[in-house]
This record gives C-alpha cells, sequence and structure tokens, in this order.
C-alpha cells in the first residue's frame, strides 16, 4: 500500500558520561515531508537533565497519534453523512500500566472529543455515537495497536 518514514537522530556529547548512564536523551525526530521535531523521554521514565520535559515523548506521540487519527476519520465519516464540523478538540489522556511480564506500557488512551458542530444537519446521541464507533473501527492507528482506546462519553 504505501510507507511512511520517520528518521530518529541522538549523538551522544562530549561531556556525556555514556558507560554510566549519565548522558542526554534528547533527540531529533524528522518526517518525510520536511518537519523536524525535538524528542525526549518522559520526564517520569528518564529524569531530568537526563531528557527534556519540553519536548515531545513517545508516549505523548503515541497518544496524539491515536487521537489525530481518529480526529480525521470522524471529520470524513461525518462529512459523508452531510454533518458540518466547525471544531474538533480532543484532550486525549494515555495511561500507563504494567503488563503480565511487568513491563511498563500505554494500556488505554481515553478521547475527550469536543465537537461544535455548524449548519441545522446535527447528529443525534445515537448517530454521534456510531461516528465514534466507526472512526474507531477505520482508525488505522487504532488498527495497529492492542492498547485499549476509548471515546469518554460514548
Amino acid at each position: 500500500m504505501s510507507e511512511h518514514r520517520a528518521t530518529i537522530r541522538w549523538e551522544r556529547r562530549p561531556a556525556d558520561d555514556f558507560a554510566k548512564g549519565r548522558y542526554s536523551r534528547e533527540h531529533i525526530w524528522s518526517f518525510d515531508g520536511g518537519f523536524t521535531m525535538p524528542a525526549s523521554p518522559a520526564p517520569n521514565v528518564v529524569p531530568p537533565p537526563m531528557s527534556n520535559p519540553a519536548y515531545v515523548d513517545p508516549e505523548e506521540a503515541f497518544v496524539a497519534s491515536l487521537s489525530s487519527c481518529h480526529m480525521l476519520t470522524f471529520l470524513y465519516l461525518a462529512g459523508r453523512r452531510g454533518f458540518v464540523v466547525e471544531r474538533y478538540v480532543d484532550d486525549a489522556v494515555g495511561t500507563m500500566a504494567k503488563n503480565e511480564r511487568g513491563v511498563p506500557w500505554v494500556s488505554k488512551v481515553t478521547l475527550n472529543p469536543e465537537i461544535t458542530w455548524a449548519g441545522e444537519n446535527r447528529p443525534s446521541h445515537e448517530a454521534l455515537t456510531k461516528l465514534h464507533h466507526e472512526a474507531h473501527e477505520q482508525c488505522f492507528i487504532a488498527c495497529s495497536v492492542k492498547t485499549e482506546v476509548v471515546v469518554a462519553g460514548h
């Protein structure tokens, strides 16, 4: 079908003591469209100064990826049904837990979309629930993970 690329770049700094674990984990994510952004582990996983809380961490990016994919699929489906979305804001939350082997993982992502509709054609509660369900079923990212994805209130 298609490929999607990202380049992850990290370099040890001269003052780092790699053997003792005293090295910065800050790194760069570069995407095929040319966008580059700084990344770092979550500060609760690797404390500063070895991490940078201002940068995106992989767990946040995972939550954002699920939320973004759900939103894009939802917007597509809503438009196909004649609904006009004026605004869509999701304050998504990822929850970490330990799996059966004791390894931390993002076990649940809760999507909290707030949708503002335009025009007179607006979905009923049942139609909205169905739109979210279909968006989840068709979201490429949600179909790729074992993490539980929940849409709050639906």
